[in-house]
């Protein structure tokens, strides 16, 4: 009877050890993951994410969980998506490329650390004190996507020489509109012409405000950095082409799908570049003691296709400087 006891409690006793050895293993941290756009458009971007986390040792579904919220362009569901990244504890949320949702995080917490990426200015927009000593919970990337209008409207200006009217596409809901504007008025004084807003921030306005442009011919469009615009680029292209307007875009993702031309910076290394400092962070290090980055690198794209279509011949020089031509 004894031998027997013994043998069942040794049985019991082993049975349990795996679970005692599950217990005691560290659980992966996870990161969470806010977004004002939506998922599809941004895929490539966020396998840029992903490289950036790897160079610092974190492979997902190895050693780091990733959770995502995508807003899919409603910027009011951002604090909510805040709220539950926060209830589930996340160890790091990173925001890349989305001021929205970079705001709505620094809303929502002061303690979990934030890596952000902006197409404005982190310190006007009071994301951090300082670019080189940012202080509290938040640290990322700026893009500078508010500061080269001068240039998209040189770029115009190239492609139709004798253009003289020029509209921009301006949503009136997004957290950059201010400093929008201003760089607009600054690039429309740098040719010597005025500039027109149209505002649109639903998938109706984003209609109305080409029918309203297909009643002035000869207009140049600017489309400006959204992320909102970003999630429907491939409606504003499409509108683009039927009421055959040319246009300069804030992302490289309208040229690929159709649009004439684009001056951006290259978010793919924004994004890596977070994914970096979100690793970096995810191993101990404070965002408070990590620098603002500046993006330096832009990407000027040109549809030949598109232009052709248009009746548009790219100039030479033109051709010679653009980092990418599709043809």
């Amino acid at each position: 009877m004894q031998r027997r006891k013994f043998i069942v409690l040794l049985g019991g006793a082993a049975a349990t050890w795996p679970l005692v050895t599950q217990a005691q293993q560290p659980a992966i941290p996870v990161i969470g993951f806010l977004h004002s756009g939506s998922p599809e458009p941004a895929a490539h971007l966020v396998a840029a994410f992903r490289k950036g986390l790897s160079e610092t040792g974190y492979v997902e579904g190895q050693n780091v969980a990733i959770e995502f919220r995508w807003a899919e362009g409603q910027y009011g569901r951002l604090p909510e998506l805040a709220a539950d990244l926060i209830r589930r504890r996340v160890a790091v949320i990173a925001t890349p490329a989305s001021t929205p949702a970079a705001l709505a995080a620094k809303a929502a917490t002061t303690t979990i650390p934030i890596v952000f990426g902006t197409g404005g200015d982190a310190v006007a927009l009071g994301l951090v004190a300082s670019l080189s000593r940012p202080g509290g919970n938040l640290t990322g990337y700026m893009l500078l996507n508010t500061d080269v209008a001068a240039k998209r409207f040189g770029f115009l200006r190239e492609l139709v020489p004798g253009a003289a009217h020029f509209v921009a596409l301006v949503n009136p809901k997004s957290d950059l509109t201010n400093l929008t504007l201003q760089d607009l008025k600054v690039g429309a004084a740098s040719i010597g012409v005025q500039i027109e807003i149209l505002s649109a921030a639903t998938d109706h306005e984003i209609d109305a405000a080409f029918a309203n442009l297909a009643r002035k011919p000869g207009t140049m469009l600017i489309v400006s950095p959204d992320t909102f615009f970003e999630s429907r680029h491939e409606q504003i292209v499409a509108l683009a082409a039927r009421y055959a307007v040319p246009a300069i875009y804030p992302d490289s993702g309208y040229s690929t799908a159709g649009g004439l031309i684009s001056y951006a910076p290259n978010f793919a290394d924004a994004y890596h570049q977070v994914g970096i400092y979100t690793g970096r962070i995810l191993k101990g290090e404070k965002p408070a003691d990590l620098a603002v980055q500046q993006s330096t690198k832009f990407d000027l794209i040109i549809n030949l296709k598109t232009a052709k279509a248009l009746g548009l011949t790219v100039p030479f020089g033109l051709l010679n400087v653009a980092d990418e031509v599709i043809e």
